[in-house]
């Protein structure tokens, strides 16, 4: 798998380069590390909420932890990008999206699977499944176009 070196992407320090990954491969690497992030954000999901946490506030912890899990991943072996401050505040700002969407959905999946008699670990893994699902899209859209994009 060969990559292509460029010039400095936007915000990054003097000297450093960036490297052209090919879109299939991020997409790989992408669902990859979500898979990798999924066990620190649905284990504490669901733990949390075991002990009481409301189910807002156990997925809120559950994502910062697979947030920062899968931002290290990714910026390092995804984009392969520079670290950069400038970058890692747009990804949090996207992730704050992103959250509200996936928290949006989360809850209003909680609520309807319940009401339609699903035990609780259903309820909340298939809430989390959808949640999740369409907050990936979103965003790898974002970071792959927006905050990693080679310039």
């Amino acid at each position: 798998m060969s990559a292509e070196v460029t010039s400095v992407a936007s915000g990054e320090q003097p000297g450093t380069m960036t490297v052209n990954v090919p879109l299939k491969t991020q997409l790989f690497r992408f669902i990859c590390t979500g898979v990798v992030g999924l066990v620190p954000d649905f284990g504490s999901t669901y733990l949390l909420s075991l002990v009481g946490l409301s189910h807002a506030g156990s997925k809120t912890v559950g994502f910062i932890l697979g947030t920062l899990t899968a931002y290290f991943i990714n910026r390092r072996w995804t984009f392969q990008a520079a670290p950069s401050r400038k970058r890692f505040v747009a990804t949090m700002c996207s992730y704050l999206l992103t959250y509200l969407v996936q928290l949006g959905l989360f809850l209003v999946c909680i609520h309807w699977l319940e009401d339609h008699g699903f035990s609780d670990f259903w309820t909340q893994a298939t809430s989390f499944v959808i949640a999740q699902g369409t907050a990936t899209v979103l965003n790898f859209i974002i970071q792959r176009w927006v905050i990693f994009r080679v310039i």
